[in-house]
């Protein structure tokens, strides 16, 4: 039985109340929804909700943006549901970016050198902590382990985007090979609103624009093209959460100069603070670019373009989810390609994150604590920005 039709302006509410107290990366909005719309609404049972987000975290893309997209697109019945929920939990984060992106071009003097400094520092801390939590759940055998070795290594010896694409493609194919484990238990399904011609027709537009955009950008001169192509092959070439964006869009944006190594990791330290989803790192990336055609069009583009893929898979997909993944083939390529994310982001952990922040003894010391902070402590990532931000503020004044 189909739930009852929710209004755009509700969903949208909702959605925005989360968007703006969801703090603590993916796992942690994935639980924010389970109370939200498990718990306290009643939208869809336990096993729906794990269907929904086992779903989710198989696609490329922004596994808790996916959840919350469909969700909406499930109560709202139809895709504008779908569109409510998203603005709802992106817009706050989005915004906070985007003023950030202004204000930190005006940054002068040691206070300020020093508070882009503790960001940095941040940065390792985070993409450290994420990297060993990827690595339990997503590497935890010895072959996996292995495949994760292998894609480190080809990322640090091909370098640039298309070494990382390689490192996930061989982690799939090798995933296919060794990993055919038993299949995890199936949870009940969950019906969308979304017809099987129009799944067809989102991912015939996924692959349209991952091609068309290329062609477009590929003869002009860089522009709001060349950002929309950069931030859309990103987005759709992320699998195992918002952090391995970061070298996907470190080899799309720093490599050409059209952001300076400093201000990328510089904002990237900021979006850890920020609730709701860590790709509105976008915004603050489009606004500061130097080739968009003004802040707020390259904030939007970007913005839009990272996401996009994201939630046309999810959309697609959502008619064909319950056939495909009985199929023991892909269950194994994806167990391969999820081992190699951790290889590619643990590429990214040492350049650029810590060759761009950890510059002398203090540095290892300060990144130490931040690590510490969250992943023996427990504390807030919040607070660590903030402690971590203090400590780059005095490291210039001493």
């Amino acid at each position: 039985m189909a739930p009852a039709r929710t209004s755009f302006l509700t969903i949208f509410a909702v959605f925005l109340r989360l968007g703006l107290s969801s703090f603590g990366g993916p796992s942690a909005h994935l639980g924010y929804f389970r109370d939200e719309f498990v718990v306290r609404r009643g939208w869809l049972g336990e096993d729906a909700y794990a269907d929904l987000v086992a779903l989710c975290q198989f696609l490329p893309g922004p596994a808790s943006s996916q959840v919350g997209f469909s969700l909406g697109v499930m109560q709202g019945r139809g895709l504008l549901g779908g569109c409510a929920a998203w603005l709802g939990f992106t817009l706050p984060s989005a915004v906070i970016m985007f003023a950030f992106a202004l204000g930190a071009a005006s940054f002068s003097g040691p206070l300020a050198q020093g508070l882009i400094h503790g960001f940095k520092l941040v940065a390792v801390a985070v993409v450290a902590h994420a990297v060993l939590g990827m690595a339990r759940s997503l590497a935890p055998d010895g072959r996996r382990a292995g495949i994760a070795l292998g894609a480190l290594c080809i990322v640090n010896f091909m370098g640039g985007m298309f070494g990382q694409v390689a490192a996930i493609g061989a982690g799939a194919l090798a995933g296919w090979l060794l990993c055919r484990s038993a299949a995890p238990s199936l949870t009940a399904h969950v019906a969308f609103p979304v017809s099987r011609t129009a799944g067809i027709a989102a991912l015939v537009l996924f692959a349209g624009l991952l091609l068309g955009t290329s062609l477009l950008a590929g003869g002009a001169a860089p522009g709001n093209a060349s950002l929309f192509d950069a931030f859309y092959r990103s987005g759709a070439l992320v699998f195992g959460g918002g952090h391995v964006v970061l070298p996907l869009l470190r080899a799309e944006l720093v490599a050409p100069g059209w952001i300076g190594a400093d201000r990328f990791l510089a904002g990237y330290g900021v979006a850890q603070a920020v609730p709701g989803p860590l790709f509105t790192f976008a915004a603050y990336l489009g606004a500061a670019s130097g080739i968009a055609a003004g802040p707020a069009s390259g904030a939007a583009v970007a913005l839009v373009a990272v996401f996009l893929p994201g939630l046309l898979l999810v959309y697609g997909a959502l008619p064909f989810w319950s056939r495909l993944r009985a199929w023991p083939g892909v269950q194994s390529a994806m167990r391969g390609a999820n081992a190699a994310v951790v290889g590619v982001l643990g590429a990214a952990l040492y350049d650029p994150v810590w060759t761009g922040a950890v510059l002398e003894a203090r540095d290892f010391a300060a990144v130490v604590a931040g690590f510490l902070m969250l992943t023996v402590w427990k504390v807030a990532p919040g607070v660590v920005v903030v402690v971590l931000a203090a400590v780059g503020m005095m490291f210039k004044l001493m």
